[in-house]
């Protein structure tokens, strides 16, 4: 564990530490930085004193900081002593483990403010439980690795840790066999407490300073830790002092899905599979077996039946049909009726399944359970939708809103959202109405560039409308005019796949990267380092980083309108229930937000030049002023 070694600054009171801290900052920000060769920055400067405020006042805030404003430094200038002050760790939820991984590495922003200030900061990471190996999964599954048997026993010999990203080539197959799995209770393992997960979570509760969290693992807490308490178990996060959200714009997803329950069909089929081939089961298990296979069967047959289309959106919404809610209710049933039997007399089936597979097939069934019963029993209170990814059932809360309020903001400490994308020019009551707060403070400024001598936006749509040809051969000039170097985003895959096959007649002297030929990670990285290439793609508007030449030129294909979304559609309904129109309150701030994102690929860095080129209708449009409120501040604008 970190000796506190010092305290920033010296303070009298916990009254007195207000004052103290402000001049703290102002001493760091005016002369500390800029001495050590740091610019000294307005908007960080005003970000920094608008955390400090609320910190100190215990408020929830929204700090909307523009690209290149060192939102980091701000938030941790507050967050340190903070932390030491009131002797608890302040969380630090990112919106992934690519953040988590980049914010306390050996080089990243706490490790650099800690040696710029000579503070040793006590900063430990908190990563998801499915990341680790679980040693009995381990023991049980050896022998059944495939290829990588002996690679995968290699590693297994030799890591202390258990985490996955120590051999990143394991494939799903395998690493699900070995890690550990949310169906299984640790609280009757043998290896309580000596295990590698344990050990992981040892280590970052005894954090002096700041734990670094995904924003998954945050929300598993929070909807998690009355009930632990209650039952006697540890928390998944210690107690802690206040919240920073990093990206805080990204948490309505993973709140939500961290609140709900899901049935994955693929798994509920595995493991039926398995309980059919129990050697000697006793005829009533097969009979029940057999009827909960027939009753899946029927509820997603039912299901896919009843789903809305969307070709952008990543969940497909459900229209509830009495027909589906009696499916449901057979197959919940029929789950009720398995578990029973599978649990009587659970011996006779130990030399087909480990003891492992027994706990979490029971989890599994449980789960699938609780699932069906509030999809069928208040159609008020949840959200079902279908996972394109997967083709699991999800069911989630309504009242995500209430639930934060209730478990967050009425705590009485520091709550901070930060990103560069919390408002519509200024307004937050979008942001606000979908996380539920009512009582907030919030602050604003725009980036740090200059983005009137560093980019430039063009407007195309009127121009290219006459036809979808004359889109296409726009598109085409002007990737030849920039040589290359461009992002294009679009709203669906299916549109970028349109795309294709109208450019395929061009001849392009650059490569194509498309979203649907690769994965995200490696497209991007080739595009990074291919300086003259071209990606084209709907799942890029944000969370991408690309500075220098490889990047001059943004192009909107579509404007970036929400379809038919569960969640989106969820706020539609509320706004209309309030007499209020949800084009305007709902879908302009979402596409406004969605743009604002996109628009901010381009500039990264002070040398950073480049035009942002629309190509879908603005000028004269009910929606022009939110588009025209999402590009950047002081950015030119040409129409072409």
């Amino acid at each position: 564990m970190c000796a506190r070694i010092k305290q920033p600054f010296e303070y009298a009171t916990t009254q007195d530490f207000k004052g103290k801290l402000s001049e703290w900052v102002g001493d760091v920000l005016y002369d500390i930085l800029p001495e050590k060769g740091y610019e000294e920055r307005d908007e960080q400067i005003f970000t920094a004193f608008q955390i400090a405020d609320a910190f100190c006042d215990k408020k929830v805030h929204l700090a909307e900081a523009g690209l290149g404003t060192g939102k980091t430094f701000a938030y941790l200038l507050s967050a340190i002593p903070y932390a030491r002050m009131t002797g608890k760790p302040v969380i630090i939820a990112c919106a992934t483990s690519a953040l988590q991984e980049q914010l306390a590495s050996s080089t990243g922003d706490i490790e650099t403010l800690s040696k710029l200030l000579d503070l040793e900061v006590d900063a430990r990471m908190a990563k998801d439980a499915k990341q680790y190996i679980c040693d009995v999964r381990v023991e049980e599954n050896t022998d059944d690795f495939g290829d990588q048997t002996e690679e995968v026993n290699q590693w297994l010999l030799q890591t202390k840790l258990g985490e996955r990203s120590e051999i990143p080539n394991i494939s799903d197959r395998v690493w699900k066999k070995i890690s550990w799995n949310e169906f299984v209770s640790c609280d009757t393992c043998l290896n309580r407490g000596y295990c590698k997960l344990m050990a992981a979570r040892k280590h970052y509760r005894e954090a002096v300073d700041l734990i670094i969290v995904d924003h998954a693992t945050f929300f598993r807490d929070l909807w998690t830790r009355e009930e632990r308490i209650a039952d006697g178990k540890l928390p998944i996060l210690p107690n802690y002092s206040a919240v920073i959200f990093d990206e805080g714009h990204k948490i309505l997803l993973p709140a939500s899905l961290e609140a709900g329950h899901k049935i994955n069909k693929e798994e509920m089929d595995e493991m039926i599979r398995t309980l059919e081939e129990i050697q000697d089961a006793r005829p009533s298990l097969v009979r029940s077996t057999v009827q909960a296979q027939r009753a899946s069967m029927a509820f997603f047959r039912q299901l896919k039946s009843s789903l809305v289309a969307s070709e952008s959106s990543k969940r497909l919404a459900v229209n509830v049909t009495k027909e589906l809610l009696e499916a449901a209710a057979a197959y919940r049933g029929s789950l009720d009726q398995l578990l029973m039997e599978f649990q009587i007399e659970q011996e006779l089936y130990m030399d087909t399944l480990t003891p492992t597979q027994i706990q979490a097939f029971e989890g599994q069934i449980e789960r699938a359970t609780i699932a069906l019963t509030r999809f069928c029993r208040n159609q008020n209170d949840m959200i079902p939708w279908i996972d394109k990814k997967d083709a699991s059932f999800w069911v989630v809360p309504r009242n995500i809103g209430e639930m934060l309020d209730k478990h967050l903001y009425k705590k009485d400490i520091p709550v901070i959202f930060t990103s560069a994308t919390l408002s519509n020019n200024g307004n937050f009551d979008y942001f606000a109405r979908t996380i539920g707060l009512k009582d907030l403070s919030k602050s604003t400024i725009g980036s740090a560039f200059n983005m009137e001598e560093q980019a430039k936006v063009i407007l195309t749509g009127q121009h290219v409308r006459e036809s979808y040809e004359k889109k296409v051969d726009e598109l085409a000039a002007l990737l030849k005019e920039n040589d290359g170097h461009g992002l294009v985003l679009t709203n669906s895959t299916k549109e970028v796949k349109r795309i294709r096959k109208c450019l395929a007649g061009y001849e392009l002297p650059f490569e194509m990267l498309w979203e649907d030929r690769g994965d995200r990670g490696y497209l991007v990285e080739k595009f990074r380092e291919d300086e003259s290439s071209v990606l084209i793609g709907s799942d890029f508007w944000e969370g991408i980083d690309v500075p220098g030449k490889a990047l001059t030129l943004v192009v909107i294909w579509q404007l970036p309108f929400p379809e038919i979304d569960p969640l989106i559609e969820v706020q539609r309904k509320e706004v209309k229930a309030q007499g209020l129109d949800p084009v305007t309150q709902v879908d302009y701030p979402e596409m406004g937000l969605k743009l604002k994102q996109g628009c901010g690929r381009l500039i990264r860095t002070k040398t950073d030049h480049g035009s942002i080129v629309i190509m879908d209708d603005v000028k004269g449009k009910p929606w022009e002023e939110a588009v025209m409120d999402a590009l950047p501040e002081g950015v030119k604008i040409e129409e072409r």
